[in-house]
């Protein structure tokens, strides 16, 4: 058994002593699905470069709900005079590397000098897209937050210097007039081939003043289990942030990634108010086009009989003051 370098602890219902997993879904595929996907032939083209987006200028502080989209899975939350940023990745890559990977096709809809004071960063599990290093040096220089996040990913964090709150599934975290749970989604985590799922991922509700908000950073969709009992459990949500992109081919990314429609099928069975989508447009990390996860999810709307004002796929430099539950 590979020694776990991230994690110690006792084994439970989704660790087995060195990995973490999800119980009774679906665990990462292996290399052989992997070369079949990369040499399927089915990757669409995305454009190189796409025109600076029109940058949002944040508040210095929010007393109800705003959501900006900075890009990909990149959010400022402001709420309850505080600011939390989720996954923050202002690198040109969402790669170990900056000289290969995944590029960024659009630049940051917030500009890093343009951040009001950061006062907590949610940090859902450490693939490149999700966790970079190099933003987070910079974030630690510039305003010195606190990171929250699953269990193993503050051993990645170490070089940082970055004060952290970790937590499992089940668990929550205090941040001033705020309190963060750590909820189950269906997803994976690794760094290289050899930690594969070694550091734990999680969703979160962030409750206080305004309301719950549900964010999930990436999940498969499982049969609907990351929405179940969410709202018997954290009460009525007033918003759900969503991934909805980097979802095809489907054979290949059903376990990990969920698409707009299952999206929306987890927006409704969480009972929130209102919903954003996000993971779309930034990174060419899949198969579909840039914009195919919009078209998508206008046809699921429609189908779900959604309208389409409640549930929003907002575009970098976008922000949506969060109308009341």
């Amino acid at each position: 058994m590979p020694r776990n370098p991230y994690y110690a602890g006792p084994i439970t219902d989704h660790f087995d002593g060195t990995r973490f997993f999800n119980p009774q879904g679906q665990g990462p595929t292996g290399i052989r699905d992997a070369l079949r996907w990369q040499f399927g032939g089915t990757r669409q083209k995305w454009p190189k470069r796409l025109p600076a987006p029109a940058t949002a200028r944040p508040e210095p502080a929010v007393d109800d709900l705003t959501i900006t989209m900075v890009g990909h899975a990149t959010l400022l939350i402001q709420t309850a005079g505080l600011n939390l940023l989720t996954d923050p990745v202002w690198s040109p890559r969402a790669s170990p590397t900056q000289l290969a990977g995944p590029r960024r096709v659009i630049d940051p809809g917030i500009g890093f000098d343009d951040l009001p004071r950061i006062d907590a960063v949610l940090l859902s599990h450490n693939h490149y897209d999700h966790l970079d290093l190099a933003t987070l040096k910079r974030l630690k220089a510039a305003h010195d937050p606190v990171v929250i996040t699953p269990l193993g990913n503050d051993t990645i964090l170490r070089p940082t210097g970055l004060r952290c709150l970790t937590g499992d599934w089940g668990e929550s975290v205090s941040l001033g007039p705020l309190s963060v749970d750590f909820e189950p989604c269906h997803h994976w985590s690794a760094r290289g081939t050899r930690d594969r799922s070694m550091a734990l991922w999680a969703s979160f509700v962030i409750k206080g003043p305004a309301g719950a908000i549900l964010h999930i950073g990436d999940t498969g969709f499982d049969g609907g289990k990351p929405y179940d009992s969410l709202s018997a459990r954290h009460g009525k949500l007033r918003a759900a942030i969503l991934p909805i992109g980097a979802y095809e081919p489907r054979w290949f990314m059903r376990a990990q990634h969920q698409n707009p429609a299952e999206a929306l099928h987890g927006f409704q069975l969480s009972g929130a108010s209102w919903g954003i989508g996000h993971h779309w447009g930034t990174f060419q990390l899949t198969d579909e086009a840039r914009e195919a996860p919009l078209a998508a999810l206008d046809e699921a709307l429609a189908e779900q009989n959604i309208p389409a004002d409640r549930f929003r796929a907002l575009a970098p430099g976008e922000a949506w003051a969060i109308p009341p539950a």
